[in-house]
């Protein structure tokens, strides 16, 4: 069965983000990611990380300016700059963090923008990132994201975001596959598993119920059988990453609420590990 990460940006929402560590160590995560670590001083999420016996699997570099409505840089042309100093603070994280993967949000298309300018700073930017990361051993990260829930998004399509990454050429430039968003640009999700995985150009899943974005056992897609495609495929070819869970929990803010949405992982063959504390660190 593929490992499970805890996204902590969208799960256990009931706890303060450092408090978020324990209580997913306690109901079986052995993995966590979020969208942005930066917040806090690395050493001190390296110490929940420890404490909790977790490992980080994958985070964000900075987007530019959240707040403000931007998404990602990578694809902005005069930008460039930022993106650098970006990525070379999301590195230093990783480095402290002992994390693999960095995820690089392509960013919104300026209207009226010529698509050729951007396609070519985005490249632009994934070659430096991609040699930057290669130096520390890390693996950098695209993720086509759907058009409903990030209008203007630069990336939408698995097939697009192989062609880069298979363009490029890097071996460390890696398609996030989140099954997810996939599902709502593309659907026919097993057979994009059985075409992509095997190719070495995957380096992680994410996953949420479609269409609402709830627990994977909310909504049209049979995850069950998801994951059995997964795990053939990934014996296969040798395929030893993770599937992140990025979904906003259907219970809302009520107190427990992921913990008690997680019948799912407690089918795919998950136990919940009750000797844990949910104390912080």
């Amino acid at each position: 069965m593929p490992r499970f990460a805890a996204n902590l940006t969208l799960l256990y929402n009931e706890h303060a983000f450092l408090d978020r560590f324990a209580a997913a160590a306690a109901d079986g995560f052995e993995g966590v990611e979020y969208l942005f670590p930066y917040a806090f001083p690395a050493e001190e999420i390296a110490a929940r990380l420890k404490a909790h016996g977790l490992q980080q699997v994958l985070f964000n570099a900075p987007p530019g300016d959240w707040e403000a409505g931007e998404r990602g840089l990578a694809c902005l042309p005069g930008r460039e700059a930022d993106f650098r100093a970006g990525f070379a603070q999301a590195l230093a994280y990783a480095q402290v963090l002992d994390c693999p993967r960095i995820h690089v949000m392509a960013g919104l298309a300026p209207a009226g923008a010529e698509r050729a300018a951007l396609q070519a700073t985005y490249e632009a930017n994934l070659v430096w990132a991609a040699e930057m990361a290669q130096g520390a051993r890390r693996d950098v990260l695209i993720e086509p994201i759907n058009p409903r829930d990030m209008p203007g998004y630069f990336l939408s399509h698995q097939d697009e975001a192989h062609r880069i990454v298979q363009a490029i050429g890097a071996p460390n430039l890696k398609v996030q596959f989140d099954l997810y968003h996939a599902q709502i640009v593309e659907g026919d999700l097993a057979m994009k598993i059985r075409q992509h995985l095997p190719t070495g150009r995957v380096g992680h899943f994410q996953l949420a119920g479609v269409p609402m974005r709830h627990e994977p056992d909310l909504g049209e897609l049979n995850y069950p059988y998801l994951f059995e495609v997964i795990d053939e495929v990934a014996t296969q070819c040798g395929w030893q990453g993770w599937i992140g869970c990025e979904y906003r929990p259907a219970r809302g803010a009520v107190a427990g609420a992921t913990s008690a949405g997680l019948g799912w992982l407690r089918a795919a063959g998950v136990p919940a590990r009750p000797g844990l504390s949910r104390a912080a660190a």
